[in-house]
């Protein structure tokens, strides 16, 4: 690639704050940010350590894109105290509005590192951010999407994008406070809650929690607020693969969840707290034959949900609430 070319397209960081040098580089990080505004800056391969975040713009006449390259990292360094994330997007100047030029600004690339005790990404303020085809590593909250500036709606995309929590408990991989969101092709790891939605109207797909160390009340899908949409997302050897809170009602469709060893504290697929009122179509749960406690759903008997032509194995589900919602018939494996 021509070398005029590059730097005429981007910011190249490296010409103005060096990796690899084992020092704090927030302070030059953000003084770059605030003075490029409707820019890209690239952040070549070697590793960046932060003490505090950094913060982009969401204002169109300031916001920047960040596009690191594939060996590029963020770091949190030793010793990081603060309770924000080591990349902030939108914090800067909340803003709202996709009518001016700049407002759709984008995390790509590279790694964010948390070092074990640092949050990774948060979206602050904006309109259609894009985070996508990077790795979030060893955070205590991998993903955070905030409430947004448009009457609490993101609509933000997320694509592409691996998250290792720190594998303690308390970590969570994705954190939804936001609406009107897209969560798609996502790998997360080591978090004790795989995606927690504390809001609603958001649409997952092909989102796959994977359980490192599986500990007590671990939940692959945490959905505390309702009115969303999974397709294709797969819960991998936690506690509970789907939770949802008293009269929470959303959407599953071909989800499943599946145990590759067995849990003392028992194998839950579906759950609700109280009344079940969400939708489940064509949906599985692997039940291994030496699970001591295997349950497909659990909850009261109340509620208005539908289960549909699910997949499981009932001899091996303790728990027959799932007769009070089904429709059509039970597939066997």
């Amino acid at each position: 690639m021509n070398s005029e070319f590059t730097r005429d397209a981007f910011v190249l960081v490296s010409d103005y704050v060096k990796p690899n040098t084992g020092e704090d580089v927030s302070d030059a990080l953000q003084e770059l940010i605030l003075n490029n505004p409707k820019r890209v800056l690239f952040f070549p391969d070697g590793e960046y350590l932060l003490s505090k975040p950094i913060c982009t713009p969401a204002n169109p006449e300031h916001a920047v894109s960040l596009q690191l390259s594939t060996f590029a990292v963020i770091k949190a360094m030793d010793g990081w105290d603060n309770e924000e994330a080591l990349v902030r997007l939108g914090a800067a100047e909340p803003f709202n509005t996709i009518m001016v030029n700049g407002s759709n600004y984008y995390l790509s690339g590279g790694v964010i590192d948390g070092n074990g005790v640092a949050k990774g990404v948060s979206i602050d303020s904006g309109r259609e951010t894009r985070v996508e085809n990077l790795s979030i590593k060893h955070t205590t909250v991998g993903l955070h999407v905030k409430w947004g500036a448009n009457s609490g709606s993101c609509d933000c995309d997320i694509c592409n994008v691996n998250i290792v929590g720190n594998a303690q408990p308390g970590s969570i991989g994705l954190l939804i406070e936001g609406m009107d969101n897209t969560f798609t092709n996502m790998r997360i790891a080591y978090a004790q809650t795989g995606v927690k939605l504390a809001h609603g109207g958001n649409y997952l797909r092909n989102v796959h929690p994977l359980g490192g160390p599986c500990y007590p009340g671990s939940m692959a899908f945490c959905d505390l607020s309702g009115a969303n949409w999974y397709d294709f997302c797969y819960s991998d050897q936690f506690e509970t693969g789907f939770y949802f809170r008293d009269g929470v009602s959303s959407i599953c469709h071909n989800c499943f969840c599946y145990w590759y060893k067995t849990m003392e504290s028992g194998e839950i697929g579906f759950k609700a707290d109280g009344n079940f009122n969400s939708l489940l179509t064509n949906c599985k749960v692997t039940l291994r034959a030496d699970a001591p406690n295997a349950i497909f759903l659990v909850g009261a008997d109340g509620g208005f949900g539908v289960i549909e032509n699910p997949f499981f194995n009932e001899d091996l589900s303790i728990d027959k609430c799932y007769l009070n919602y089904l429709k059509g018939r039970v597939l066997h494996p």
